[in-house]
């Protein structure tokens, strides 16, 4: 099949950003949106993760083109509340732990818990993720100067308002590189042998994307594409979500996402620029939805909208299609599968979608061997996100609804046990064969999990066992240098930032003068 002219089934910020990848990548290929004048976004999509950033530098986008026009702010960390056990909190900051010129080494941390066990879990991420010193004092700055090792442009990922984002990037991107735009409500679409022949009978196309959202107007209601639901992995399926004004802007505009688990789901925080993104995420086996909003009213307290009809009610559809490119319709964003919202993973999933999209086109025409390759590329990525929410419910100690209680007994799938497994057996590999000098590894996100959930990955006795030193002498230095060497950087980090702006200040003054 050779793909000269592509057509986009959906608005939304999935519908143009495949507009806006497919335009940057082909810009000689006929590129065309067409979307419902009648039907409104879900707004879900608020909260994006790091690797973001690829995809913007792919654009060829920078921050300040559409911050000021997106509500945007910054986002260096997602912390997570009440999730191990009510009380405690953890942090999960972007970019690679610094363990440079092994003055630091990855599993260090772990050393200094045994050492001094009194040590809280947040800990983790202060003493390996220079960012936390500005998390701590919601600060943030361009480093200009290099005064900690972290680069806003890569090790940050953004809070904005997916609506205006999407607009944005139609107005501002799309629309002037030559993407055609046609408001109009899909009433008919033709099959044949090869897949759809047309839209309303006069709308035709090499490739149909389907960014029709939950609908999955194509793929799924069209094509009949079986869904694989992931409701034995991930347990919540609905959510109520909503808006609330700022009190004290300066202080309440953090640059982190903050999660909180409440009694049968967690709520979400996104600050933006004029105003905060909220939501309950829930499962409707626990809780029905009138007592859903209450729980998610108790929580907001006073600032809790009082009118019904400022709270948006979503039913989710957590999981993913088993084939996602059949014949000639490749499905982006919703329409594809979902994941819920705990890692900020809606946006993530239509930019890494796009990546394999875009991969697979450049070869001179698309063959069945193309097509498989998306989806088992694309599913792969969507099973192993999947897999790491998951651990967020596992590695949890929280009994005190039937909610959590269930969570707590759950025989989790072989998948998510071998992935925390892993991380086990990888830590006492490292620190037993290579002498201790061992820095990061693609389970570096794990690592944050398992750390702020209290999971160490070994102990005083394993390491003791399956090293010939088992002199004690040995192991507190050991210790005691660790947590010395975690201390220095730590405390070198949060007096290097003594004296940068406040997060609001830097936005104020470089995107919203």
């Amino acid at each position: 099949m050779k793909v000269d002219n592509i057509m986009i089934v959906g608005g939304g910020s999935a519908g143009w950003m495949a507009a806006a990848t497919l335009i940057k990548c082909f810009p000689d290929k006929s590129i065309t949106l067409i979307e419902s004048p009648n039907i409104p976004t879900v707004g879900v999509g608020e909260s994006t993760i790091a690797q973001i950033r690829g995809w913007i530098t792919l654009l060829g986008i920078k921050d300040e083109d559409f911050i000021p026009h997106t509500d945007a702010s910054y986002k260096l960390s997602i912390k997570f509340t009440d999730f191990y056990k009510k009380g405690e909190a953890f942090h999960y900051p972007f970019g690679e732990p610094n363990c440079d010129n092994n003055i630091v080494r990855h599993n260090d941390w772990w050393f200094k818990k045994m050492y001094k066990p009194e040590t809280p879990n947040s800990d983790y991420a202060d003493c390996l993720f220079p960012q936390m010193a500005l998390v701590n004092e919601n600060k943030c700055f361009s480093n200009e100067d290099n005064k900690i090792p972290f680069n806003l442009k890569k090790d940050s990922a953004f809070h904005f308002d997916a609506t205006k984002f999407g607009l944005w990037l139609r107005d501002h991107y799309c629309l002037p590189r030559g993407v055609k735009h046609i408001k109009e409500d899909v009433k008919t679409i033709e099959q044949d042998e090869n897949g759809i022949k047309s839209l309303n009978k006069k709308h035709k196309a090499d490739l149909f994307i389907d960014c029709t959202g939950f609908k999955s107007l194509l793929l799924g209601e069209t094509l009949k594409e079986e869904f694989i639901s992931f409701e034995d992995l991930l347990p919540n399926n609905k959510a109520w979500a909503t808006k609330i004004p700022y009190k004290n802007k300066k202080k309440e505009l953090e640059c982190y996402t903050n999660c909180t688990a409440i009694e049968n789901g967690w709520v979400w925080n996104i600050p933006m620029w004029t105003r905060i993104g909220t939501g309950y995420v829930y499962s409707d086996k626990f809780v029905d939805d009138e007592t859903a909003l209450k729980e998610f009213q108790k929580h907001l307290g006073k600032r809790a909208p009082k009118n019904k009809s400022d709270y948006k009610n979503i039913k989710m559809r957590v999981g993913v299609h088993k084939r996602l490119w059949v014949k000639n319709v490749a499905a982006i964003g919703l329409s594809a599968g979902f994941i819920e919202p705990l890692e900020s993973n809606g946006l993530y999933s239509v930019h890494e979608f796009l990546e394999e999209l875009v991969r697979n086109l450049k070869r001179e025409k698309v063959s069945q061997w193309d097509r498989d390759n998306f989806t088992f590329a694309c599913r792969q990525k969507f099973q192993n996100f999947a897999e790491f929410v998951a651990l967020h419910y596992a590695l949890s100690h929280r009994d005190d609804t039937e909610y959590w209680k269930a969570n707590l007994n759950k025989e989790w799938s072989k998948e998510v046990s071998e992935r925390i497994n892993t991380l086990a057996e990888g830590t006492l590999k490292y620190v037993v064969d290579r002498n201790f000098n061992y820095h990061h590894d693609e389970q570096g996100g794990v690592h944050c999990i398992a750390a702020g959930m209290n999971w160490a990955p070994t102990d005083l006795h394993t390491l003791m066992k399956k090293n010939i030193n088992n002199d004690m002498n040995y192991w507190d230095n050991r210790f005691k240098t660790a947590t010395d060497n975690l201390e220095h950087k730590k405390n070198q980090w949060k007096t290097a930032v003594k004296n940068v702006p406040s997060l609001h200040d830097f936005l104020l003054h470089n995107y919203y003068k």
